[in-house]
């Protein structure tokens, strides 16, 4: 009897951007009622596979079969037209629309807008994705948000679904309900090709996997029967180095101090901070937990003098009030900032490393003298943290926005630099820094930090000890269970 044939299957796909070879005779394949992982560090060439996949990007060489014919994909909309629907790791919703308007913008049918949130209501509650299509987006958690991402894609009743780190905004606890649901979707024949770098939970959910490393696939596998150590081994041709870190109870003078801060919202559906409180000390490394979207951004503005707040004393440095300094007094009061958001926050995309590095480093590193640029010193720093954090790029000082996500970290990065980051964060607290992390990510706040506290709505739960912490009562937190009102 003849097996019947994969779903899709890439076949030697081969994709350039000038001298960089993205993807090098790529092939893949991704059966019926499948869950697929593709797996790889940050610029092995996962997102641009996908974008070939899903129409946005055309192949040099290679092409793509779908149930056994060749096709070409043309556009997304020629991928949907097909039955491939995709979920990328970053939302393109209309926040002053609602549930079922958002989802409409996406469909090709002739529906009318109430016969879509009737369909919408009924298929997310068959799916466990509960949604009320008349909410606009702006009301929504982060967690109903992605929610709404995936109705959109399983609204157009697609065979293949792409999920691009789908668990990075989610609790615990909506993890498993995601789990759960990608167990239905198997059930009823559909595939996934899942990309993510939480190795733990693709040898949970995934039962094939391909890996790529510089371009070209390196192993075909069965995750199941991996460890987690055994596919990182595969993603980097080497071991990951382990992350050195006895958590302490931290004895140094307090470096950071939060007093009562309270702030209105930044934006219209933004979240205000109320009555925020916190202690930072030299050597330790302080977590904070929580789902996207619950006032991080605010108070990270607050902390980095980019918002200022109600009165000087209600943020201080060493025991200087700084809650009314900007960001380069704060700067060269020793504080440094790396916010969420890499281009157009972190980084100006437009704009060469060396000047980038030039944007937060002229205040306080001494790249000018007497009102010039020293090119030669910005050049050395900027060589410096390439090697330092393997900075992969092509021209010697390429514009930002022309490297991969994970080469301007801080998060979504993969294991490899994901570890050589925390490794240097708790190196520099030891040296006696006081080290802040704000994260969606709970196995990297478990991993760093010495004491955690988790941000709902605006508020903040008081530290506790990592040692005290799980992943379960800190979900819990995140989903405001608990937390003060």
């Amino acid at each position: 009897m003849q097996a019947s044939p994969p779903l899709l299957a890439a076949e030697g796909i081969t994709k350039r951007f000038g001298a960089l070879v993205a993807n090098n005779a790529v092939d893949l394949k991704v059966a019926p009622g499948e869950i697929h992982a593709l797996l790889g560090e940050n610029g092995a060439g996962k997102s641009t596979l996908v974008k070939i996949i899903y129409g946005l990007l055309r192949p040099d060489a290679g092409r793509l079969v779908w149930r056994g014919a060749p096709v070409q994909v043309e556009s997304a909309r020629a991928a949907r037209a097909l039955g491939i629907g995709m979920v990328f790791q970053h939302f393109s919703l209309f926040e002053a629309l609602t549930v079922a308007e958002n989802v409409a913008l996406a469909l090709d049918g002739a529906e009318s807008l109430d016969e879509i949130a009737q369909r919408l209501s009924e298929t997310s509650r068959a799916y466990g994705l509960p949604l009320d299509p008349k909410r606009e987006i702006w009301r929504l958690s982060v967690g109903e948000r992605q929610r709404v991402e995936i109705m959109r894609c399983l609204m157009q009743d697609p065979s293949l679904l792409i999920l691009d780190e789908p668990t990075s905004v989610l609790t615990p606890q909506e993890a498993e309900g995601l789990f759960a649901t990608l167990a239905r979707l198997r059930a009823e024949g559909r595939s996934v090709l899942y990309i993510s770098h939480k190795l733990e939970e693709v040898r949970r959910i995934c039962e094939a996997a391909t890996i790529l490393r510089g371009g070209q696939v390196v192993a075909h596998c069965d995750p199941r029967a991996e460890t987690a150590a055994g596919l990182a081994r595969m993603m980097m041709g080497g071991d990951v180095v382990p992350i050195r870190h006895d958590h302490i109870e931290a004895q140094g003078p307090v470096r950071l101090a939060v007093s009562a801060l309270s702030l209105p919202a930044l934006h219209t559906h933004g979240i205000a901070l109320a009555n925020i409180n916190l202690e930072l000390r030299a050597g330790e490394v302080l977590g904070i937990a929580g789902v996207a979207g619950n006032g991080q951004d605010e108070l990270f503005a607050a902390l980095s003098g980019e918002e200022l707040a109600p009165h000087a004393g209600a943020i201080a440095m060493d025991g200087v009030a700084v809650g009314r300094a900007g960001i380069n007094e704060r700067r060269k009061r020793g504080a440094a900032f790396v916010p969420e958001e890499r281009l157009g926050h972190g980084a100006a995309p437009a704009m060469r490393l060396t000047e980038n590095a030039l944007l937060s480093g002229h205040a306080t590193n001494g790249f000018l003298r007497h009102g010039l640029v020293d090119r030669a010193k910005l050049t050395d720093f900027v060589g410096k943290v390439v090697r330092a954090f393997d900075v992969r790029k092509g021209p010697a000082d390429p514009e930002a926005r022309a490297l991969s996500g994970g080469n301007l970290p801080s998060w979504g990065v993969d294991a490899g630099a994901a570890a050589t980051i925390r490794q240097a964060l708790m190196d520099l607290a030891r040296a006696g820094s006081a080290v802040l992390v704000i994260s969606q990510d709970l196995d990297e706040l478990l991993e760093i930090s010495d004491r955690l506290c988790v941000m709902f709505m605006g508020r903040l739960s008081p530290a506790m000890p990592t040692a005290q912490a799980t992943r379960e009562s800190l979900g819990l937190l995140m989903g405001g269970a608990g937390m003060a009102a």
